[in-house]
């Protein structure tokens, strides 16, 4: 097989030389993980590898790992997560983003015990009709779990294999070819161990700026170490502007010390999630608030960036009597206690914003 850079003989001699390199290194070297088994040993629990590589989309290691912790304390086994409270897990995952993620957890969890007695599928094909579950999460999943021969391509692989191979190609249309290339180096035996091999050189080693390229396990197949400039791969397109977007929160405190705090649609952003009333999100948003009152906006909005836009989050406050109910749906939580509501990352800003200046105001 023909790939940028490179050739791999036959697809065959060299392929099995750099994965033989890689999980010798991985043998010595493998990071220490809550959800890993050791370095050749059987396949680990599905429902552990599973839950780590959904958390882990878009999330760092160190990101994860307490609420890994957390989450299998609670729920140790597939069964226990089917049978969470909604909203129990909305707000166990606070804090971690892309929230769409722990509505796919839920729903993959139940169908793995409706339909599968509590067992996940062992192939790739069978993991990826489950809830929630693409094509990366199945490979890594049958490779990990399973020991399946599964070609596993996270950001950290495409970073090693788009560097081994010097793909000159700009990412994303490069991928089809960083696959094919990853496909003609991944072993039939190990192949867990080898796809998490590649996960922790990319995450250690071959990192996206000042690659150590001299301990390196696979410098001496690498054709970006014998360019001027290994750290340019993968080449990518240049992006574009993120949008940004304005709009308005509305903190409404009890004279008892509560909040008033709502859930937001299960569409959407933030779906399903306990949060400040707000208005839309938009260039120029409906800035009325939820009733008439006597409304005090913070000096200064809380600024906040989703993968595609940015945000800046006007907070209004006031103060109502004991016996007002705001219009809609909500419930009355403890200011004292807004740290244990589960609130996502833009309105815990926000409710840090809104007390660290009563705090000032108390001050003066």
């Amino acid at each position: 097989m023909r790939v940028e850079g490179d050739m791999i003989n036959g697809g065959v001699k060299d392929g099995v030389k750099i994965a033989a390199d890689l999980l010798a290194h991985y043998d010595v070297h493998a990071r220490r993980l809550a959800w890993r088994a050791p370095p050749g040993a059987n396949a680990a629990d599905p429902y552990r590898v599973w839950l780590s590589e959904v958390m882990l989309q878009q999330t760092t290691v160190a990101a994860v790992g307490p609420y890994f912790t957390s989450f299998t304390a609670r729920w140790p086994t597939v069964e226990a997560l089917a049978a969470a409270d909604d909203a129990d897990l909305m707000a166990a995952w606070a804090g971690l983003g892309y929230y769409a993620r722990a509505r796919n957890l839920l729903a993959c969890a139940r169908v793995v015990v409706r339909d599968h007695g509590g067992l996940f599928p062992d192939s790739e094909e069978g993991l990826r009709a489950l809830p929630g579950v693409g094509a990366y999460t199945a490979a890594a999943v049958a490779a990990i779990a399973f020991g399946r021969r599964a070609v596993v391509v996270d950001a950290n692989v495409e970073r090693v294999v788009a560097r081994l191979f010097a793909i000159a190609t700009p990412l994303p249309a490069a991928r089809p070819v960083i696959r094919a290339a990853a496909d003609a180096i991944t072993p039939d035996a190990r192949a867990g161990d080898f796809a998490q091999a590649m996960m922790d050189l990319g995450a250690t080693i071959c990192t996206s700026r000042n690659p150590a390229c001299g301990i390196c396990p696979l410098r001496a197949d690498c054709a970006a170490v014998r360019t001027a400039d290994p750290a340019a791969y993968p080449v990518k397109a240049v992006k574009k502007a993120r949008p940004h977007r304005t709009g308005h929160g509305w903190w409404i405190e009890r004279a008892d010390g509560h909040v008033w705090l709502v859930r937001r649609p299960d569409k959407g952003l933030l779906g399903g999630m306990r949060a400040l009333p707000s208005s839309d999100w938009s260039v120029d948003p409906d800035a009325t608030p939820p009733f008439a009152a006597d409304w005090r906006t913070l000096a200064e909005p809380v600024a906040h960036v989703f993968t595609h836009f940015s945000l800046a989050l006007g907070v209004h406050t006031t103060h109502v009597g004991q016996d007002h109910v705001p219009p809609g749906a909500g419930e009355w939580w403890p200011v004292a206690d807004i740290a244990q509501a589960g609130l996502p990352t833009l309105f815990a800003r926000a409710a840090q914003a809104v007390l660290k200046e009563k705090n000032e105001d108390a001050r003066n």
